[in-house]
């Protein structure tokens, strides 16, 4: 539940910046996660005039507007016919259809959840954030920094032809989950990414020091046991970190094996 003063449909961005600069100012998404919280707003801004709700692309990238509803990204058949449809994947099973139709990624992305399935996803990829006035960085880079008063403006995710796995467990189909892992290929690449540990997704280091294109079990023994060591894990309602890290184990191995082109029924 939620109070507004006052609410602007921006006529541009340059205004939409200039009133989110005062402190109780808010950036209005699909405000699927802030109803949740109580709060007063001065001044709600409104972006939908902005035409930010597109996906664009062309032969470098996608371009998703910050407008963009997670269900604009589910059942988009460009973006998920070149990305292995993880990114289908790491939106389906959040809350509900009704919901990703309102909830945006701009909203999603900017709030950096712990338990973000496609904060998750996107850190497997070459993704960036633009920024109304931080211009853009990688998103690697933007899930760290301290929250501020820009606008991000949309998601840049390069084409590649890396291959990509996603993989999550849940209580039940539309809960937050308990784990989830991104794993992909860039030729000899390998980019690891745990999320809902139930900390901030983190990017794996040193994936490429210890995984071949190919690895083979011992490799991948061997980067399981540095993860156990190099990344911290917790404990929740959802899970313990021991079942945690169990899970991690599991879902490293079938996420390699699906990317080396395995089917992981075993």
């Amino acid at each position: 539940m939620f109070t507004i003063k006052n609410y602007v449909v921006a006529e541009d961005l340059a205004q939409a910046y200039e009133l989110n600069q005062k402190k109780n100012n808010v950036i209005l998404g699909g405000i699927a996660w802030l109803k949740m919280g109580e709060r007063n707003i001065q001044t709600a801004i409104d972006l939908s005039k902005l035409g930010l709700d597109k996906i664009e692309e062309d032969e470098d990238s996608f371009k998703i507007g910050c407008m963009c509803t997670l269900r604009d990204m589910e059942v988009n058949e460009s973006l998920n016919s070149y990305f292995d449809g993880a990114i289908s994947k790491s939106l389906i099973h959040i809350v509900g259809v009704q919901f990703r139709n309102c909830a945006t990624i701009g909203g999603s992305i900017y709030s950096r959840f712990g338990f973000s399935d496609i904060l998750t996803c996107l850190l497997s990829l070459d993704t960036y954030v633009e920024l109304y006035n931080g211009g853009i960085i990688p998103l690697s880079i933007f899930k760290d920094m301290p929250y501020d008063n820009d606008i991000l403006v949309r998601i840049i995710i390069k084409k590649d032809n890396r291959k990509v796995s996603y993989l999550t467990h849940r209580m039940s189909a539309t809960d937050i989950p308990t784990l989830a892992v991104a794993v992909s290929r860039l030729e000899d690449k390998w980019e690891i990414v745990l999320g809902a540990r139930p900390q901030r997704a983190v990017l794996v280091n040193k994936c490429e020091e210890i995984l071949s294109q190919n690895p083979t079990k011992e490799e991948i023994d061997f980067l399981v046991k540095h993860i156990m060591q190099e990344v911290k894990f917790g404990s929740n309602m959802r899970g313990s970190k021991k079942y945690r890290q169990i899970l991690a184990g599991v879902f490293i191995n079938r996420g390699i094996e699906e990317v080396i082109g395995g089917t992981h029924e075993n």
